[in-house]
């Protein structure tokens, strides 16, 4: 078997506990790293008219503590802690951890709403797949509707905008402001649960052929097993692959759901890590930030345990047959269409001005002389779109592939990347911004790093999920007891198992990465007015989207059709072809 680092569990926890240390104190430091004022953005953050004074600024220093310095302030907060005692706001006053813990509480309802909405999602992803996988050749099968890639690729804000306007406002169906009861968890919960579940229904349908190749299904069909008695099993075979990315969705969905929060006026924990980090309210934002972490290392470790309960007597003993299949599935739409249309788009475009202004033409319709309308400054937008698909589409491919490379590299190391991917996923993007920012400072390389950093996590934690997996074969087994070497293991069979739905994967999320990019406009970093990048539109649009839905649509279908392309065009990323023969010879 592959050997990795820290094979007990002590030093994983001494690992964990270190990588927690380093956050909490990166988050301490964060004023000092930044170069800032904490005094005086404390100061604008209690009252934006008071003049900042060197005396009103002396004074807030005396009151924070902040002479005594990041250190002094640091070991105060974590001997509180230790009593259960958080600190008090710096903007508030108020006692740090109840609203927390409120908050939180928040969250986490949210959170629960937000994965009924895509366990449901998923299976509608999957049901062609676990009604008709069962006894079917995989070359007779065709990979899970396009559909399901637009919704993947859809960006949580502009779901929430939607929603809130047209079901809450216009049709006035759910209230779309406030937290008063379950009636106001419907539209976010919507919001962030159809995109993740799209996603993860995905992802479930990439391993489900492979289950149902394998012999035990085969030979269920054959003996006239029904079909759904072979589905529920096929489910528990591919389940185990994915609940780390699950324990991940779980901690991004309670402190990253900032946007819809916001949309939506929830006194969530990610709203209130946002306005602590802004505002760089230290308690409130350590005592954030530690919850999420905690939360993350509860849910990984429930995850890990869901994986040894479901399959955990075969992965000790490697009697595992390989799950991915031989063949890849056949894309219901070729991505050459997907492709051409996003290119006359963009071609269509580039012929024109994205910066010129025209006031008496603002939020103009889509019609023959402005195809996709225009915004509120009166520019054109498909000329916006065709400008900005260039830096959109080079950036974003650069970022995950970078992605890619890490997270493959460190998810083959699990029990090393394993507490790192629970630590940084449980960073809110803001944070992990303004951090990034703080230690690279400000530049044109900055956004690159800042999502970079983050994306690499559901990479490497679906790479450590499949190695757990692949390490477990029977023919894993053979060819080691052969005596193959570790190093000619990893080369000519781990490897050529587990990139190509690591691959499928990171395509899936490339729309995701070149919104998180534009995402740190609003932050003072990245693209920035007047550039056309595609996320930077739907920001600028996105309070339109009542009066003017196409001046944000517009580039929302122009990442959507990134996405299928990209998923459409990963259906066709297989092993290589002597080992796809390998593999036939093994399933026959």
């Amino acid at each position: 078997m592959l050997r990795v680092v820290f094979r007990g569990g002590a030093p994983v926890l001494l690992w964990r506990a270190v990588l927690v240390a380093v956050l909490l104190c990166g988050v301490g430091l964060l004023p000092w790293l930044s170069r800032t004022d904490p005094a005086l953005t404390v100061l604008r953050a209690r009252s934006a008219e008071r003049t900042a004074t060197p005396d009103v600024l002396d004074a807030i220093r005396a009151q924070l503590g902040l002479d005594a310095g990041p250190a002094r302030l640091l070991g105060d907060w974590l001997g509180g802690l230790l009593h259960g005692d958080a600190g008090v706001s710096w903007i508030s006053g108020a006692e740090v951890m109840p609203s927390v813990m409120q908050a939180l509480g928040v969250s986490l309802l949210l959170m629960g709403g937000a994965l009924v909405v895509a366990a449901v999602t998923a299976a509608g992803v999957c049901a062609r797949t676990l009604r008709f996988g069962a006894g079917r050749r995989l070359d007779e099968r065709r990979s899970a509707g396009t559909g399901s890639a637009f919704l993947a690729t859809l960006p949580d804000f502009l779901t929430a905008s939607v929603l809130a306007s047209v079901v809450g406002v216009q049709l006035g169906w759910l209230p779309a402001l406030g937290w008063y009861g379950p009636q106001w968890m419907v539209l976010p919960a919507l919001s962030l649960g159809l995109p993740a579940g799209a996603l993860l229904g995905r992802m479930l349908d990439d391993l489900l052929p492979g289950a149902f190749a394998e012999p035990w299904a085969l030979a269920a069909a054959a003996r006239g097993v029904h079909g759904r008695t072979v589905a529920r099993q096929a489910l528990r075979r591919c389940v185990p692959g994915l609940l780390p990315n699950l324990g991940l969705f779980v901690v991004g969905l309670t402190g990253g759901a900032v946007a819809v929060e916001q949309i939506f006026d929830i006194p969530g924990l990610g709203r209130l890590s946002l306005q602590a980090a802004v505002a760089q309210d230290l308690p409130v934002l350590q005592a954030g930030t530690l919850a999420l972490v905690v939360l993350a290392a509860a849910v990984g470790g429930l995850a890990r345990l869901g994986a040894r309960l479901l399959i955990g007597p075969a992965l000790r003993d490697g009697a595992l047959p390989s799950l991915h299949r031989p063949t890849p599935s056949r894309p219901t739409t070729p991505p050459l269409l997907y492709g051409g249309l996003l290119l006359v788009v963009v071609v269509l475009g580039l012929a024109r001005d994205p910066l010129e202004l025209d006031t008496t033409a603002r939020l103009r319709p889509p019609s023959w002389a402005h195809p996709f309308g225009t915004d509120a400054l009166g520019r054109d937008v498909l000329a916006r779109v065709g400008h900005g698909a260039l830096d959109t589409l080079a950036l974003a491919a650069a970022v995950s592939a970078a992605a890619l490379l890490l997270g493959v590299l460190l998810g083959l190391l699990p029990r090393f990347s394993g507490p790192l991917a629970d630590t940084v996923n449980a960073v809110p993007p803001v944070l992990a911004a303004l951090l990034v920012t703080a230690v690279a400072g400000s530049g044109a390389t900055t956004p690159a790093l800042a999502v970079t950093a983050v994306a690499w996590a559901p990479l490497a934690a679906h790479t450590s999920a499949l190695l757990r997996q692949e390490t477990a074969t029977t023919h894993l087994a053979a060819t080691r007891g052969l005596g193959a070497t570790p190093l000619q293991l990893l080369r000519h069979e781990v490897l050529p198992a587990v990139l190509p739905p690591v691959l499928r994967h990171a395509l899936l999320r490339l729309p995701g990465v070149a919104l998180s990019l534009a995402a740190l406009g609003f932050l003072g970093l990245g693209a920035q007015p007047p550039s056309p990048e595609w996320g930077l539109l739907l920001s600028e649009n996105q309070p339109y989207a009542e009066r003017a839905p196409w001046a944000s649509l517009a580039p929302a279908a122009a990442l959507a059709l990134l996405g299928a392309v990209a998923v459409t065009a990963g259906g066709g990323v297989t092993r290589p072809r002597s080992l796809r023969a390998r593999a036939r010879r093994r399933h026959a």
